[in-house]
């Protein structure tokens, strides 16, 4: 029996023909040659978690939702495996050509590994194509944010790529417009809002990288649209100026609007009253990016739906708010 290193934690996300399944089931199937009863321990001692979270052994999973899975032991074999290693569903592709390609990525997933993360996107795509010469990222989501996120195919295209989102919201339309979907806590009253608020990355006594707003940071502007409204939250289009670290999240927070979902700015109570309603996530989509092509200058427009777990989140609020205000924007 051979054991794994505890450093080697992996990553799996659920696709479609894993929908509906308990955990537990999924599990036994996932970690073949994996003791039933050890199974089962991982899961009640909490080291399995369903997008960031514990899980009962009777969970049903949903097609996209992350699981973190610790090294396991594998019996009657000489060989380490980690269950989850790699991400078993092929990542969704919104476009691609010979310079560049855009997944829709799915909330709970890095983008990359480190930080406690053995696998990301960017892994799993190489090893989804192990003949690409050259896939790099040209930008980064947040490991709770979903949708649009690129991936230079070229070095060229890449560096044209990189200045494109230094350029965010710059003049002449030389840089990345890019737009996220957000569903914020309270009732926000402006149709559209200029932020412009410095943020300061800064790190906890446990190491962990925090920004705040402090007039120490680097300039930042968000512009906020106003979609909808309803008696105690509000969903909101994002649109980027600037590229900061957490931009979206902390001027929302700061404003007095958490992110609905934000383990890290949010109203912590909110967010577990909201994980027994279905809300099982951060409410941050990057649902439309537009940007010249980085090598035939040519414009692209890409958009990602709203993921469904967030829709049927928002159709149910405006279903209970209008039936017990009979109002909404």
């Amino acid at each position: 029996m051979a054991e794994v290193s505890k450093n080697n934690v992996g990553q799996v996300l659920v696709a479609e023909d894993g929908a509906g399944q308990r955990l537990d089931n999924y599990l036994l199937k996932l970690c073949k040659g994996v003791p039933k009863s050890h199974v089962y321990r991982i899961i009640r001692s909490g080291e399995v978690r369903v997008n960031g979270k514990r899980a009962e052994a009777s969970s049903r999973l949903v097609a996209g939702d992350s699981l973190r899975i610790p090294p396991v032991r594998i019996a009657q074999r000489q060989e380490a495996v980690v269950a989850g290693a790699e991400m078993r569903a092929e990542l969704p592709i919104v476009y691609e050509d010979d310079a560049l390609l855009v997944i829709n990525k799915p909330s709970g997933i890095a983008v990359h590994g480190g930080s406690g993360v053995s696998f990301g996107v960017i892994e799993a795509l190489r090893r989804q194509r192990p003949d690409a010469r050259f896939l790099e990222l040209a930008h980064r989501l947040d490991r709770e944010t979903s949708g649009l996120l690129l991936v230079g195919k070229k070095r060229s295209a890449l560096v044209r790529l990189h200045d494109m989102f230094r350029e965010t919201g710059g003049a002449e339309g030389r840089g990345a417009d890019k737009r996220y979907l957000v569903l914020v806590k309270g009732r926000w009253m402006d149709p559209v809002r200029n932020v412009r608020l410095p943020l300061l990355k800064y790190l906890l006594d446990s190491g962990e990288r925090r920004v705040r707003v402090s007039n120490d940071g680097k300039a930042s502007h968000t512009v906020f649209r106003l979609l909808a409204r309803w008696q105690h939250f509000s969903l909101l289009e994002a649109e980027l100026r600037s590229g900061r670290t957490h931009q979206i999240r902390v001027h929302c927070a700061h404003l007095g609007f958490p992110i609905v979902g934000d383990e890290k700015y949010g109203d912590f109570a909110l967010n577990k009253s909201l994980v027994k309603e279905g809300l099982k996530r951060m409410f941050l989509h990057a649902w439309r990016l537009k940007f010249p092509h980085p090598l035939t200058g040519a414009q692209l427009e890409l958009e990602a739906p709203m993921p469904g777990a967030l829709e049927s989140f928002v159709n149910e609020l405006a279903r209970k708010e209008a039936q017990d205000y009979g109002q909404t924007i």
